[in-house]
Order: structure tokens, then C-alpha cells, then sequence
């Protein structure tokens, strides 16, 4: 009877805990586009792009302390073979991401945002139990939760049935989400433990009845995918009635809401630079979009206040009726992540096409390509030091789709190798330049010196 009553309440839970918050976007191990994944810089992006909750993995070290990764070995986001499970906690936090920061474990994760309560984590336990019978990881994950007081934030996903039955008896209250590949996966055995289901977008697209018949169940529906910027798969999802999306792209999730729920204006608060070469014009009002005689400058900082979409583009307020285009002003990039590129040249790589876009973004690609042979100046940056993008004649450029061209004296290679390394371009067409010296001119005595040196040699 008890346990009746506790999945009555659990039902209960999945009927308010997303209904009031809509379309649900979760950034999917962060904003891994942009940064590392799993790192802390990856989850504050996508808290900052608009996701509503980050997913993370985890799994336990030798020793029982349980760690935020997806992969059983750490080697293709640390550059280190080293097997999770076989490795203690002591040695697995010196690792380091291409960003600097350390492997890190969920009570770190949860010390680092336990003063922040507007983020929210899905958290995915990394486990077959039909390999492995303990339900060590679980028990910790639960103890972690109550510990940081986190279950008001936390939800919990897995491929396991039977890890998730297992946090449904020692955590009855819990938000529980069961993912899916295949149909098969659903039967009557394993929805009565689940507040939702995480369905692969391919099942979705091939079954779309499939959201309809959950929803009558009482089940929120996510989706999730190898997510591109796809629009045709963006609308076609936004328009099924799911209740959220797990995507590598959480500032596109957060456009897509924003348009579902007819949202013009929404809250940023952050700061940022114009890295533009020349001074651009500002509006008043970006619907009408008539410039001022108020302009911004090269290298000016900016506190963004407000985005606001109107004419299907973005425009940032920067101060008291002044507005200007997003694409001009960056959130994430620093001075010293683009001041070894800012005085380069590009020119496409030989036998690759170079797209331009409108916009600093996956979704505004153009039919226009760069052409080859040709040099062009850098006239301004955006995106994220892994991702960033180039402001050219054409339009908008990907970094990782060009070379740089230009000389690089001791200044820029200084400021290039002091960047951690996801910032370092190796895209480059010439290298270090060493100043050619002029000869010093010798007196008539320094050149009797040497002569008589070079006739001492030969005698």
C-alpha cells in the first residue's frame, strides 16, 4: 500500500513538475559545441544559452567516488587512457580538459552550484546491471543528492530499467526518465516506475503516434539525438507537442521555445565585447531598426541587458533604448582568445568549400561559398573559443574552416601559446616571423681586423 501511494505521488509529481515550465531544453553534457563537455565552463554556457537543465554522466572510480564522465575511458576528452573504474578518484581529478579544468565528481559539481538554485541537472547513470548486479553507483548518487539537498533539482536518466526501479524504492519521490533506442524498450512492466521517456528522435519521426499515447499514459515525452541545427528537424520536433529536447545545441533549443511560446524579449544580464575593427551604428528600436548618430566601438565592453527577436533576428539592449545586432556583440570570447587572429588574413583551405552565412549561427547558412585563392580580412569574432566564427567581406565564416594567413611575430605567438588548448587554431598558412636585421656598418679598422683574421686562418 505504501509503495502504491508513493507512485501515486510520483505520478503526480510528472503531471506539474514540467507542465509549468513547457518545452523543456536540456543541454546535453553542457554546451559541448562550444566547450569541453562535462566541464563546468560547458554547463554555466549552457545555462547562459537558455537550457533549463544539463545532463551529465556518471560512473564510479576504483574507489567509490563517483565521477562526471560519459566515456569509460577518458582518453578522447583528456588526451590520457584511463579506464574510470580502474583508476582511483586521486588519480583520475589530475586529468585535465582541453580547457584546463580538472575531471571533477558530482559532489564538486554540486558544491560548485549549490548557491545557484535556477540550474538543474539530469543525471544518467552509466551501468548494466545485467554485467554488474551492485547498485553501488545508485546508492551514492542518492546519498550525493540528499547530502547537497538537490532533489528538487535533480532528475534521473538511464538506459536501465533496473537502475531506475532501484532509485524509485530508496528515492520515491524522484523524477525518473527511462531512454529508448527501439520500441521494444516501452512495455507495462517498466512505465509504472517512470515519470517520462527520453525517446531517440529516429523512433519519434517513424512512430510520431508515439507522443499522443505516452501523454495519455501520463508521461512526459523528451527527445533526444544526435542534434543538428537542422530547421526542417527543429520544426517538426517543436511542432509534435513533445516536452523537451536534449541537444548539443542549447541556444538553438532556447530560440525554438522562445518561438513556441510567442516570446519577443527574455532576461540576459551579461556582459560583453564588440571585437568589430570599426565603429557600428546602434537603434532605438529594433523593429523599426533606424540607426542613431550612437556608436560602438572597437574593443568596447557592453552590459546586455535584454534579447529581443523581431524580423527572425536577434538584437541585444545595451543601455536606455539602444539596441544593436547580436552578431556584433560576443558573450564568451575574451581579448586574449582572438588577439592572435585579430590582425590575419583568411583564405579558404585548398580543395574545401567554405560556406558564408548571414549570421554567426548553424541555422543562417547561405548558397554562397568563399572564393578560392583569394585573401580576406578579419573584421570582427563571435561564438566560443572552440567554436568561434569570422566577421569577412562575405559574411560569416567557421574558424576551423579556413587557414590564417598572416606573420606571427614573437607577440602573437606569446598571446597563442599562452591559450588553453581548445583556443589554439592550428589552421595556419605561415608561421613564426622572425624581422630581418639590417647589417651593421663596420668601421675601416673592424674591416682590417677581419681581413687579417680571415688571412691568420688561412696561413
Amino acid at each position: 500500500m505504501k509503495r502504491k501511494s508513493h507512485l501515486i505521488k510520483a505520478l503526480f509529481f510528472s503531471l506539474i513538475f514540467l507542465t509549468t515550465t513547457g518545452f523543456t531544453v536540456v543541454g546535453h553534457r553542457g554546451d559541448p559545441t562550444k566547450y569541453p563537455e562535462e566541464t563546468i565552463q560547458s554547463d554555466d554556457s549552457a545555462f547562459n544559452s537558455g537550457a533549463d537543465y544539463v545532463e551529465l554522466d556518471l560512473q564510479l572510480s576504483a574507489d567509490g567516488e563517483l565521477v562526471v564522465s560519459h566515456d569509460d575511458d577518458l582518453f578522447r576528452v583528456t588526451h590520457t587512457h584511463a579506464i574510470v573504474s580502474q583508476n582511483t578518484w586521486r588519480a583520475l581529478s589530475q586529468l585535465t580538459y582541453d580547457n584546463g579544468e580538472h575531471v571533477i565528481s558530482l559532489a564538486e559539481l554540486f558544491e560548485h552550484y549549490r548557491k545557484r538554485p535556477e540550474t538543474k541537472f539530469i543525471l544518467e547513470t552509466k551501468i548494466d546491471h545485467s554485467l554488474n548486479p551492485s547498485y553501488e553507483l545508485e546508492d551514492k548518487i542518492a546519498a550525493t543528492i540528499k547530502e547537497y539537498h538537490m532533489e528538487k533539482r535533480v532528475m534521473i536518466h538511464s538506459f536501465s530499467a533496473a537502475s531506475l526501479f532501484h532509485f524509485r524504492e530508496i528515492m520515491p519521490d524522484a523524477y525518473l526518465i527511462l531512454i529508448i533506442g527501439s520500441l521494444k524498450r516501452i512495455n507495462f512492466s517498466n512505465l509504472p516506475q517512470v515519470n517520462a521517456v527520453n525517446v531517440s528522435s529516429d523512433v519519434i519521426l517513424n512512430h510520431s503516434w508515439l507522443i499522443h499515447w505516452l501523454h495519455l499514459l501520463n508521461k512526459q515525452v523528451f527527445v533526444w539525438t544526435e542534434m543538428d541545427e537542422s530547421p526542417e528537424l527543429w520544426h517538426w520536433l517543436i511542432n509534435k507537442n513533445i516536452d523537451g529536447v536534449v541537444t548539443n545545441f542549447p541556444s538553438t533549443g532556447f530560440k525554438y521555445k522562445l518561438a513556441k511560446e510567442g516570446t519577443k524579449k527574455y532576461d540576459i544580464h551579461r556582459k560583453g565585447t564588440y571585437f568589430g575593427t570599426v565603429k557600428t551604428a546602434t537603434m532605438m528600436n529594433p523593429y523599426v531598426r533606424i540607426k542613431q548618430k550612437h556608436y560602438v566601438y572597437p574593443g568596447q565592453k557592453l552590459e546586455v541587458t535584454y534579447g529581443v527577436r523581431a524580423h527572425n533576428q536577434l538584437y541585444y539592449q545595451v543601455g536606455n533604448q539602444t539596441f544593436i545586432s547580436a552578431e556584433f556583440v560576443n558573450l564568451d570570447l575574451k581579448p586574449q582568445d582572438v588577439a592572435p587572429y585579430q590582425d590575419k588574413q583568411v583564405i579558404a583551405k585548398p580543395g574545401r568549400e567554405v560556406t558564408i552565412y548571414r549570421y554567426p549561427e548553424n541555422q543562417a547558412k547561405t548558397n554562397k561559398k568563399m572564393p578560392i585563392n583569394r585573401l580576406y580580412s578579419i573584421q570582427n569574432f563571435n561564438g566560443s573559443p572552440k567554436s568561434m566564427w569570422l566577421h569577412t567581406s562575405l559574411g560569416w565564416i567557421k574558424a576551423k574552416d579556413i587557414l590564417f594567413y598572416g606573420f606571427f611575430d614573437a607577440s602573437s605567438w606569446k598571446n597563442y601559446n599562452q591559450l588553453p588548448r581548445m583556443n589554439r587554431y592550428s589552421n595556419i598558412a605561415l608561421t613564426q616571423y622572425l624581422s630581418l636585421q639590417a647589417p651593421k656598418e663596420q668601421s675601416f679598422t673592424q674591416k682590417i681586423k677581419v681581413t687579417s683574421q680571415i688571412i691568420t686562418r688561412t696561413n
